[in-house]
């Protein structure tokens, strides 16, 4: 089981075009750890925003009546990739993982397959 400093730095490394990563909870919309990110990408204001797309989606699910789990989010910009990983199991429930990509670099698939399987390693 990896911790939250080993999982964020095992994202960065994995996954090709990481631009930053968070752990953040998103109850108070706090990142509880981060990496990379810079001044283009200020990753407690990421994770903030973030935070508020978690709670849009699980309201409008409720609202639907979906009784269904958010695996991810994705939000495509131009040039980045921004996935939302929310955590499930071992009392994790209320974390999400956020990740930001270069777009250019980046294979979609292969991140979110390395999201998911730190994800899993992750022991909060």
């Amino acid at each position: 089981m990896a911790n939250t400093e080993t999982a964020l730095k095992d994202a960065m490394t994995s996954v090709e075009g990481a631009l930053g990563a968070a752990l953040v909870d998103y109850t108070s919309g706090m990142a509880l750890g981060t990496i990379g990110g810079g001044k283009e990408l200020d990753l407690n204001v990421a994770a903030a925003g973030n935070t508020d797309v978690v709670r849009a989606k699980a309201r409008t699910m409720e609202m639907l009546g979906l009784k269904d789990e958010i695996e991810d989010i994705l939000i495509t910009l131009g040039t980045q990739y921004h996935l939302i990983r929310l955590m499930r199991g071992r009392g994790n429930n209320g974390l999400f993982l956020y990740l930001a990509l270069d777009k250019a670099r980046a294979n979609l698939a292969m991140a979110r397959h390395q999201l998911r399987r730190i994800e899993e390693q992750l022991e909060v």
